[in-house]
């Protein structure tokens, strides 16, 4: 049971990870967009760093709960 908790904890780091590198890509995406040369649409950016955001968020409560869930699973068994 508490290689699963473990194994979720993983999951919501890499998801960290992963929404951390998609935010920092479109960051600099909207910085390369905002050049008077530029074609791209800023407001694709935008999202693409709201979505990212909202992504790591979700991760991170995987964490907080995967680390609730054996807590409680530590005080069962004490």
């Amino acid at each position: 049971m508490i290689a699963a908790m473990i194994s979720a904890m993983q999951i919501g780091a890499y998801g960290a990870m992963a929404a951390s590198q998609r935010f920092d890509k479109a960051a600099q995406q909207t910085v390369k967009d905002t050049a008077p040369e530029a074609t791209g649409d800023l407001v694709t950016d935008f999202v693409e760093q709201i979505n990212a955001r909202t992504a790591f968020e979700a991760s991170i409560s995987v964490i907080k709960t995967a680390d609730q869930m054996v807590g409680q699973l530590l005080n069962i068994k004490a």
